[in-house]
């Protein structure tokens, strides 16, 4: 397995052979994902992350267009190439646009004049790593994911999955599979094309299990890989205001009302939601890890301090009677 340091608890991806920290770094935020973040700020995040023992990150061409890449390859490419784990993605080619001045993106701010153009085809996902490998300055990528292919099913598994098999057996990418936020394709992708594990972002919090009995079930009976993202939903899990969001939208009362009881038990057990948002992820028997966005040292600090902020038992209980989470879903509590 690649070399963890072990400040961080890790975990194997699926039978892949490569073995993650249970906590990543995202880097959406990085790439600018609503509001500009500078290099200085963008290098003392993952320097930040780094201290901490995170040894996992994740990127892909679409996070600032390219620039969430350059900014983490400028920090890793410094280090000892086995001492972390690398995600990237494919499905995107980064070009120019016939326009002089490209049209303001809504998600990404202060990026350069490239612009995403899909392309799953098996010609195009070769382009799409080589050019990655050219913004991390790295020669290798340890995880690659066909990026989004929800309309694009056909095309992922006739070219997309057999350039990563390519890739995967010439020892230029350590594991294969697709990120997606939703959870019924990739269960089909388990049957159609040679993945090693997932990123399913967003469908399996406090306030969605809806992934639970397909994908993760056959996550954990196939010894599938499986890493979380949007384990606050976008921010609700987080702060839940009102006005707050869940899957980037406002949220509804529904779902306000429900974050909100949580934070209350929370509170009344002496913890923080974020730290029960993030443990209650963890838990699952087919999770790998968890990865989590940062634009801030501080914003990474305190994702690490949330993983080891201690969550009584006697909540997961309460959470439950309550009929907060799907009754069947495995809490940290369980074991104890």
């Amino acid at each position: 397995m690649t070399n963890i340091s072990p400040s961080l608890p890790h975990h194997p991806f699926g039978r892949s052979g490569v073995a993650i920290t249970r906590l990543g770094l995202g880097t959406a935020p990085l790439g600018g994902l609503f509001a500009p973040v500078s290099d200085a700020a963008a290098e003392a995040t993952v320097a930040q992350a780094w201290a901490l023992g995170i040894r996992y990150f994740d990127t892909a061409p679409l996070y600032g267009f390219g620039l969430a890449e350059r900014r983490l390859g400028a920090f890793l490419r410094l280090q000892k190439r086995s001492s972390f784990v690398l995600s990237t993605k494919v499905g995107r080619l980064l070009r120019r646009t016939t326009d002089s001045e490209p049209p303001d993106d809504p998600a990404y701010k202060g990026t350069p004049p490239e612009r995403p153009v899909f392309d799953f085809s098996y010609d195009g996902v070769m382009r799409s790593v080589d050019e990655s490998l050219v913004r991390l300055g790295l020669d290798r990528i340890d995880i690659l994911f066909v990026h989004d292919p929800d309309d694009h099913h056909d095309a992922a598994v006739d070219g997309a999955f057999r350039a990563l098999a390519r890739l995967r057996n010439d020892g230029t990418v350590g594991a294969i599979g697709a990120g997606m936020n939703q959870h019924a394709m990739l269960a089909r992708f388990a049957d159609d094309a040679p993945c090693d594990g997932f990123l399913l972002a967003g469908r399996y919090s406090l306030l969605d299990q809806g992934a639970r009995a397909g994908l993760m079930t056959l996550c954990a009976e196939r010894g599938i890989g499986l890493v979380l993202g949007g384990v606050f939903n976008s921010g609700i899990l987080a702060n839940p205001h009102p006005g707050a969001t869940f899957d980037y939208k406002a949220a509804s009362a529904d779902l306000i009302a429900r974050a909100r009881r949580l934070d209350a038990l929370c509170r009344a057990h002496g913890t923080e939601l974020k730290a029960a948002a993030i443990q209650f992820a963890l838990a699952h028997p087919a999770v790998s890890g968890i990865l989590l966005g940062a634009r801030a040292a501080r914003e990474v600090e305190e994702n690490v301090a949330m993983t080891h902020l201690e969550v009584p038992a006697v909540l997961w209980a309460d959470i439950r009677r309550e009929g907060l989470v799907d009754p069947a879903t495995p809490l940290p509590g369980d074991a104890a």
